[in-house]
């Protein structure tokens, strides 16, 4: 196993998004449910305060050379920056002066998320309205922008946070559906052609890479991770929604395991349940626990192969939930920890 693939001291972890659009709020409950040991912080996203701090928005704000503005149908290429991608970096700004207060002093491991090039490529229109994924000069033009964009960022934010050892999260949920010719074109009526294997992990290399030395890992919520195309491109983990795997995935993730790959298991949902759903910590990683002796893993091993998170962004929740759910995630790794059979 690589030093950098360890995740040294992140039990538990969320994934990028929480409620409201207060960044100092958001601020101070991922580094007050993480910053003590407890887990990996993160510099949060708060997509309801509009276009800009979207997933989408967000990212196309840290692209250079490259810019886009809002249409009706979404994030479409411009010739020119404007006030949508203004919006964006000034948004941005504020969540980093944010994490900054709430950091003096910290040294550990801290998060970043941004939209890895595949699901940015699927999602930003060409001037026509089509997906930059249909035209691969695009595709190669954004990789490389988001790349260069990354390496800014990621050096802004060890400069305000010098301390932290920075990780690097892409997040991939149209993946899946590039590989397989499952993205629908602007009519709807036909998908676009699916993307080589080799290409996309060629592609995916090329972006992981600008996280320099820090540890990297891919987050999908969407069914059918491609796991094997993942390590290859250079992910040191992989984050996913737990109740989406299914047998068939046995095999690599065993493979995932035995390499050294860190898994960032979805377990607690992403929103508001029935009343008392996050009352027995132990229970929420009971799958987890089947899963090992399914593959016939060592039990000792869980600790440092498994991050326990919510299944997908605390967007969608309530205030009190997204608090809940990611303390939840800290004692269930605890539990996992201490009791891993």
């Amino acid at each position: 196993m690589s030093e950098k693939s360890k995740f040294s001291g992140c039990p538990a972890s969320g994934i990028g998004s929480m409620p409201g659009g207060d960044a100092r709020e958001a601020a101070k409950t991922v580094t007050g449910s993480f910053g003590d040991g407890g887990g990996l912080p993160y510099l949060a996203e708060l997509p309801a305060r509009g276009p800009g701090a979207d997933m989408i928005g967000r990212t196309i704000g840290l692209l250079v050379d490259l810019y886009a503005h809002v249409e009706p149908s979404g994030w479409r290429i411009s010739d020119r920056p404007g006030r949508d991608t203004r919006r964006a970096g000034s948004w941005l700004g504020e969540d980093l002066d944010a994490l900054e207060e709430f950091t003096q002093g910290y040294e550990g491991p801290l998060k970043v998320q941004a939209v890895g090039p595949w699901t940015l490529a699927a999602a930003l229109e060409r001037r026509g309205g089509e997906a930059a994924l249909g035209d691969p000069g695009a595709c190669r033009d954004l990789a490389g922008s988001l790349a260069e964009g990354l390496r800014a960022h990621l050096a802004e934010v060890r400069r305000r946070v010098p301390g932290a050892e920075v990780i690097l999260q892409l997040d991939e949920p149209s993946l899946t559906g590039v590989l397989r010719g499952r993205i629908r074109t602007a009519s709807g009526y036909r998908t676009y052609r699916a993307v080589d294997r080799q290409v996309v992990e060629g592609t995916l290399r090329e972006v992981l890479a600008a996280g320099g030395e820090s540890a990297t890992l891919v987050h999908s919520c969407a069914p059918e991770v491609p796991f094997a195309l993942l390590r290859r491109a250079g992910a040191d983990g992989i984050s996913f929604d737990f109740s989406l795997l299914t047998e068939r995935e046995d095999d690599a993730i065993g493979e995932a395991v035995e390499g050294g790959t860190q898994l960032f298991l979805g377990v607690v949902p992403g929103t508001d349940p029935a009343l008392g759903g996050l009352s027995d910590p132990g229970g929420s990683v009971m799958g987890v626990r089947t899963l090992w002796r399914r593959l016939g893993l060592n039990p000792g091993t869980l600790a440092k192969s498994v991050v326990i998170t919510p299944s997908c962004g605390l967007a969608g929740a309530s205030p009190a939930y997204a608090r809940a759910a990611l303390a939840h995630c800290a004692r269930a790794a605890r539990s996992l920890a201490d009791n891993p059979e």
